[in-house]
């Protein structure tokens, strides 16, 4: 049974997002969702999906938050769940007999509703192992076997793109599976939302849900040092968690003993259970790599040309991943089968010292407002004319491609918009330039003029 009065609050806080996000955004994510209760300034919201609740709790959680404190005159938390549409079946069968309030105290322990949203394809499945990377492989695995008992905490540290977030989610995808409770976050959440705790005097909440988990994965830990007040929080939740057997993973750029600005207290405890490195990966492992990430392309990619692609990309997997989405793009837009020529035409590169010529975020935004005629403030404004919109997205097609850049961190660029409109910017290009040869002329002649 839907509880009416939050039904009725809920429905005025569509009335305030209707008016504030895309309407494609808001028929895609907020459309049909039902608010089902509301205790103790905790307002649980039903979803169509798992992936709807993970992007209204992660993506558009601050833009909901706000609204619901306009309308409800108080600071309030939301959460989202997901459950059948069907009223008769709004408990599931293990649930028989437990109140919808009851079943809502038990669903802020799920990961849903907990944390940012992790990504799907970060599993052990689609892990390459090697070398670099087999003892912090095996250690997720030993802790995925035994959580809150063997090796914790887990710290895994590694330079930027080297997999450890990978690492991190997929022991997350692993407990989820086993039906283990679990919340997945950057610290620099943990930081905001701690410090939020302390200024709203909700502290009991912020302590119910980071400790009340089996899994909590802690992504760049790094960014703790300087904040005292946070670093204070963190011990506590730590000692919290760890003296309940509840298994911690940590991710970091660095060993914790180079952590020197971290309170002692602090430090010790990282150090205090298992600490393992990823390290830039071989040659035979950045072709392993690039043979899966083809795979699931589904393009068959020469091995001559695996190799390549592998040498001129030794730093990363990042840059081995930006690099392969290049040459398989070009392939596309010229209609030529990938080939070691075509590598060295879709990736400019000096063979004498393996660099890549070097793109920027203002060399590709230049290149596409040279090529039309326009000015990059038009392309970063609200102006939708055909030329500006067809430029704009372009422009969120290369730096996706050429870049790797998040979708999140293309709508920034963009003046703050939404990254499911960056989304639909990329699949529409990408889509059409399989079909539009003037569209797949005009991307190809920019990709050629690229200058930094």
């Amino acid at each position: 049974m839907i509880n009416r009065n939050a039904s009725q609050i809920w429905e005025a806080i569509l009335g305030e997002l209707e008016i504030r996000v895309t309407r494609p955004s808001f028929e895609t994510w907020l459309k049909g969702t039902i608010g089902i209760s509301f205790v103790d300034s905790t307002l649980s919201v039903r979803t169509a999906s798992t992936f709807a609740a993970e992007m209204l709790g992660d993506r558009m959680y601050s833009l909901i938050a706000e609204a619901a404190a306009r309308v409800i005159k108080n600071p309030v938390t939301v959460t989202f769940q997901v459950v059948p549409t069907d009223s008769s079946l709004l408990q599931p069968i293990t649930d028989q007999g437990v109140s919808p309030e009851q079943m809502i105290d038990r669903t802020t322990r799920s990961p849903i509703v907990l944390g940012s949203k992790m990504d799907i394809g970060f599993t052990f499945d689609n892990f390459v192992v090697g070398s670099n990377n087999a003892l912090a492989h095996a250690a997720a695995g030993a802790v995925c076997d035994q959580p809150g008992r063997s090796y914790n905490p887990l710290f895994i540290y590694s330079e930027s793109g080297l997999g450890k977030t990978h690492l991190l989610q997929a022991i997350g995808h692993n407990i989820k599976k086993k039906g283990g409770t679990l919340l997945y976050a950057s610290t620099e959440q943990f930081t905001n939302e701690y410090i939020g705790a302390i200024r709203n005097r909700t502290t009991d909440e912020f302590r119910n849900k980071y400790r009340s988990v089996d899994l909590l994965l802690l992504d760049d830990i790094q960014f703790i040092i300087g904040k005292e007040q946070t670093q204070e929080g963190f011990f506590h939740t730590f000692n919290s968690l760890h003296m309940e057997k509840k298994q911690i993973v940590i991710t970091c750029d660095r060993p914790a003993k180079m952590l020197n600005s971290l309170t002692d207290r602090i430090r010790t405890r990282l150090e205090g259970g298992l600490v393992v490195d990823i390290q830039p990966p071989d040659l035979e492992t950045r072709v392993a790599i690039l043979e899966s990430k083809a795979s699931k392309h589904g393009v068959k990619v020469p091995s001559d040309v695996l190799f390549l692609i592998a040498e001129i990309s030794p730093s990363n997997v990042r840059e081995l991943e930006g690099n392969l989405n290049r040459v398989i793009a070009y392939s596309q837009l010229t209609q030529i089968p990938i080939t070691l020529e075509i590598v060295n035409r879709a990736l400019p590169v000096n063979i004498t010292n393996n660099a890549v010529f070097p793109i920027t975020e203002k060399s590709i935004i230049n290149t596409v407002c040279k090529y039309f005629r326009t000015e990059p403030k038009l392309l970063l404004s609200p102006k939708r004319d055909k030329k500006t919109s067809l430029a704009r997205h372009i422009t969120m097609y290369l730096l996706r491609l050429e870049m790797n850049k998040q979708f999140a961190e293309i709508g920034r660029i963009f003046g703050g918009r939404d990254h499911t409109t960056v989304i639909h910017a990329c699949n529409r290009i990408s889509s059409l330039i399989k079909s539009d040869d003037a569209l797949r002329s005009d991307v190809k002649n920019i990709l050629a003029n690229i200058q930094d």
